[in-house]
């Protein structure tokens, strides 16, 4: 093994770094894994360019990244599931107490929750990396390292439509066709919606919603009033959708979900903006639309593996650029300027495949 562990540090706002580390020793319920792929999410620039989320600041330097995948080099103690050499998908956050949330099965709502690459927690992006053994879940032979780091963002959109009941026959509006917004578009059609219609300012992501299932495609226009928009979703789709899963986090695209959504559906936020919006709830309330809030995922995992190693979802097509980690600055920055879709990080020096 080698002895330097290359990471990715954030130290402040506009001060990314790659450092030599300590390879670090896994605890009794903990595996050490060699990565391999770890993709840049948008919470990554954005504490790199602002340097916090939120209530989540930066205040030591943190090693950054979340999607990620790797193979087990080293077992702790207890560690009876895994063995040597398993290639894992990695699901970053872990509860570090048996709280209500974790007995009730939400644990992405316990406030201690361990969670890879957000303040004060270190993530994953280096070249060797300690996470419990309870959350890492073994790949099968059919899917690769860099499915498994979008197993994260998948996730996601597994979440989403879960919370917001898509099934069978649904029919949803996506606000939004960033990566989120694309997985989101993918569960949703796995799940059985019948037509979904995808929003975005941008003609060639809307282009890429297609090519991955979308129904029907809105460019929207800076300008474009919500009602409006409302209505040009209910043109494309005959009647209002059942389900409208928002990921863009703006304000104006809040109030054209809870228009658009038909009386007794659900908007499902998945976008994060400012902490405070104007929207129409009395308009929500009058016709029973349910808001639903998103916080990241819970028992996700095992179904993404399924849907993938089944062939139900296709995330390939979503990675379009690929660095070595000596890259990660000019990796960050290309996120950073929307260049592509899903931009992944290559960390195994001997294995650069996908």
């Amino acid at each position: 093994m080698a002895e330097e562990n290359l990471s990715v540090v954030l130290h402040a706002q506009g001060d990314l770094r790659l450092e030599k580390r300590p390879v670090p020793e896994p605890g009794p319920n903990e595996v050490l894994l060699q990565m391999h792929s770890v993709g840049i999410c948008g919470s990554d620039v954005h504490y790199w360019q602002h340097g916090r989320i939120g209530d989540f600041v930066v205040t030591k330097p943190m090693v950054l990244g979340h999607e990620a995948s790797g193979r087990v080099v080293k077992l702790g103690s207890a560690v009876k599931h895994l063995k040597v050499g398993d290639r894992v998908a990695i699901e970053p956050g872990a509860p570090r107490e048996m709280d209500e949330f974790l007995k009730n099965g939400r644990y992405n709502l316990s406030p201690t929750i361990f969670f890879c690459a957000t303040p004060p927690d270190d993530g994953n992006l280096c070249r060797y990396y300690k996470h419990s053994a309870n959350f890492c879940y073994k790949l099968p032979d059919n899917v690769t390292f860099e499915e498994g780091a979008l197993i994260e963002p998948l996730s996601v959109g597994i979440h989403a439509c879960r919370r917001a009941g898509v099934t069978l026959g649904s029919t949803v509006l996506i606000c939004g066709a960033g990566p989120i917004g694309l997985v989101c578009l993918l569960v949703a059609k796995a799940m059985g919606a019948s037509q979904v219609v995808i929003t975005d300012l941008f003609p060639e992501r809307l282009t890429i919603a297609k090519e991955l299932g979308a129904d029907f495609q809105l460019t929207v226009k800076r300008g474009d009033g919500p009602q409006q928009l409302a209505k040009s979703v209910e043109d494309k789709l005959g009647a209002q959708p059942h389900v409208t899963i928002e990921c863009s986090g703006v304000e104006s695209s809040i109030q054209t979900a809870i228009y658009a959504t038909r009386s007794g559906g659900v908007v499902a936020l998945v976008g994060l903006g400012p902490e405070m919006v104007t929207i129409p709830l009395i308009n929500a309330a009058i016709r029973e639309v349910d808001i639903r809030g998103i916080f990241r995922y819970c028992n996700t995992w095992p179904m993404a593996i399924a849907m993938l190693a089944a062939g139900k979802v296709n995330v390939k097509p979503l990675v379009t650029h690929r660095f070595p980690l000596e890259q990660a600055v000019q990796a960050f920055e290309t996120t950073r300027q929307g260049l592509g879709i899903k931009v992944m990080l290559k960390c195994d020096q001997n294995d650069q495949n996908p």
